[in-house]
């Protein structure tokens, strides 16, 4: 071989190596960066970000860098479903994940199924997305309604027993579930001692707000079930304040994250119980090393506490990077396999995903907001939440029989 020859053949190899040393594992990222579910879109965004730089940092997935592939769901289902079907098909993502309208989160996990890669729920809530929607290739890293309610309900019968109840409740999926579970485990089934009124979903006025609190004031109820997320919950939380509820009643938000009570403010947050899967004070009171590492990295990089959403969305990136490394692959059906069943400790203490019906099972909490002098002497000022309630996943989650009731109600069957 000539030298040309040889120094041509040299420069081929280093380029056919910079080449596969370059292609990167895709993951799609489908998230409301608008609409009223915008904020917590945000934290999805945030803790997947600081989880594909960690993962790249320390040499990514079998060595392949990861990429993450984003699109605006703007809260809608159709968009959901369209940017997963255009994230695959398109950009060759390998698996997605997103959500936190669990309509958006269901429709966009039915695409994904359709093109064989498997759609990880962030922040989607309603017992449908792993009960009667449930399928092979959905799974839901957070809890769900179900789990949600069984955890405030314990916390209500202890502290407002025999009270009166008023629900609030977002008129879709979520919502309905919500109470629905809320209302079975805090036996206020009963809808003339216990009424309640929808809100429209998603284009809710702050007067369909009013009229639904001036219901509420006039019902004489304890407690005010608010069965609303992101926005919805933050302008409906402050005409109650203006109204003066939250003196008078025991505000609930069965659904309650970081993004909302710093959008609402730590005055008129003040004393409202919710129920959460993770919050960024769990690692430090309950002693969770990986936990803490997370929320420091989050802090310095941001400025700002993590939410449950950036600690889903975190997570998920993490559990993907485990399963393919384990399988040795990126072939959906192997990953599925490995997820099933699978038990981790990680941001906290032992989870693990179910088989049967892909519902990641953890320990769940009721929280309490702190004072506004609490709240406000942590560095980032968002020391909000004092956990007041726990119980472990297994207790809260649904058995396979109670699964299986509702699947036989909605005709679908009973493996996945």
């Amino acid at each position: 071989m000539t030298p040309g020859k040889a120094f041509l053949t040299a420069c081929l190899l280093l380029l056919a190596a910079s080449t596969v040393a370059a292609e990167t594992l895709k993951i799609g990222l489908n998230y409301p960066q608008t609409g009223r579910y915008k904020d917590q879109g945000l934290q999805q965004r945030l803790g997947a970000f600081l989880a594909v730089d960690e993962i790249n940092k320390a040499g990514g997935v079998m060595g392949q860098p990861l990429e993450l592939v984003i699109r605006n769901t703007r809260g809608e289902p159709s968009k959901g479903a369209e940017n997963t079907a255009e994230m695959i098909d398109n950009e060759g993502v390998q698996m997605v994940f997103g959500g936190v309208s669990s309509s958006v989160a269901i429709a966009s996990g039915n695409a994904a199924r359709e093109r064989n890669r498997i759609y990880f729920g962030t922040l989607t809530y309603s017992n449908a997305t792993t009960g009667s929607a449930a399928h092979s290739h959905m799974f839901r890293e957070p809890y769900n309604a179900w789990m949600t309610a069984k955890v405030l309900s314990q916390y209500l019968k202890r502290n407002h027993a025999g009270e009166d109840y008023f629900y609030i409740t977002a008129d879709y999926t979520w919502g309905w579930s919500v109470e629905e579970s809320v209302r079975k485990f805090s036996d206020t089934e009963d809808t003339k001692r216990h009424p309640g009124v929808k809100t429209p979903f998603p284009r809710a006025l702050v007067n369909d707000f009013q009229n639904a609190l001036e219901q509420a004031d006039a019902s004489g109820a304890k407690v005010l079930m608010l069965v609303l997320f992101g926005d919805d919950m933050v302008r409906a939380l402050n005409v109650a304040y203006e109204m003066g509820l939250t003196k008078k009643m025991q505000v609930v938000v069965p659904n309650l994250t970081l993004g909302m009570a710093r959008q609402v403010g730590p005055t008129i947050m003040e004393g409202i119980v919710g129920g959460s899967p993770w919050v960024w004070n769990v690692p430090y009171e309950l002693d969770y090393p990986r936990g803490k590492e997370f929320v420091e990295a989050f802090s310095k990089r941001y400025e700002m506490r993590p939410s449950t959403a950036a600690a889903s969305a975190y997570s998920i990136v993490y559990q993907y990077k485990s399963a393919v490394e384990r399988v040795g692959t990126t072939n959906t059906r192997a990953v599925i396999r490995t997820l099933e069943g699978h038990r981790y400790t990680f941001l906290k203490d032992e989870q693990y995903w179910r088989d049967f019906d892909h519902q990641n099972i953890q320990s769940v909490y009721v929280v309490k907001v702190k004072p506004r002098d609490t709240i406000m002497a942590d560095e980032y000022g968002s020391d909000y939440f004092s956990i007041v309630e726990s119980m472990s996943g297994d207790d809260a989650a649904q058995t396979r029989d109670e699964w299986e009731a509702r699947r036989r109600e909605a005709g679908k069957p009973l493996t996945l």
